[in-house]
């Protein structure tokens, strides 16, 4: 077992596989062996009974015209009508395809709660922990881990199974911030922590 992480119920734990789209995902350094990464913890956590779900950052008409311009990140996208919902960019990536089933959701800020119906969705299934993977890790995946820890469930952040574009942030993120909240651990030890009860 992992040095002082307690096992995951697999009947009630999620893998949440955030904002892995193409558009992101083309920016990222070393994007292949990232995607390889996160394709392996979602065949763990498939093969071991494990909920899957993806949460992808995209836009419909009416979303760019309900941000205000005092969104400092989304105001600029809203204008330029980036980031459509139609549009491939925003898909999730063909590595990590969803499969029928899994819980997708579309979302229109940072974080995977504030504009989606994830946390009914979750509840209804009796998820209460989540096992987090995204690009990028100051941006959806610091959002989501500080909105599931308010709500009160289980966080486990796979650190190689997320990206920054700044990897001093990153790390600092990882080592230091996200360990109050959350255990951090790495993709290879997914298996290991995952348990029946």
């Amino acid at each position: 077992m992992s040095e002082g992480v307690a096992p995951v119920d697999v009947e009630h734990a999620i893998l949440l596989v955030m904002d892995f789209q193409p558009g992101i995902v083309d920016r990222v350094a070393d994007a292949e062996a990232l995607l390889g990464r996160v394709a392996g913890a979602i065949a763990t956590a498939r093969a071991r009974g494990v909920a899957v779900g993806y949460v992808r950052v995209a836009f419909e008409d009416p979303d760019y015209d309900a941000v205000p311009p005092t969104n400092k990140i989304f105001a600029r996208l809203a204008e330029g009508r980036v980031n459509h919902a139609d549009s491939p960019a925003t898909a999730v990536h063909d590595r990590l395809a969803p499969e029928p089933g899994d819980i997708v959701v579309r979302k229109t800020r940072v974080g995977a709660f504030s504009t989606t119906d994830l946390d009914q969705q979750l509840r209804t299934r009796g998820i209460s922990t989540l096992v987090l993977a995204g690009i990028s890790t100051s941006g959806v995946v610091l959002s989501t881990v500080r909105d599931a820890a308010d709500r009160d469930y289980r966080i486990v952040v796979l650190a190689d199974g997320c990206a920054d574009f700044d990897a001093e942030v990153h790390d600092v993120l990882l080592g230091k911030v996200f360990p109050r909240q959350a255990d951090v651990v790495k993709v290879a030890q997914l298996d290991e922590l995952l348990t029946v009860a």
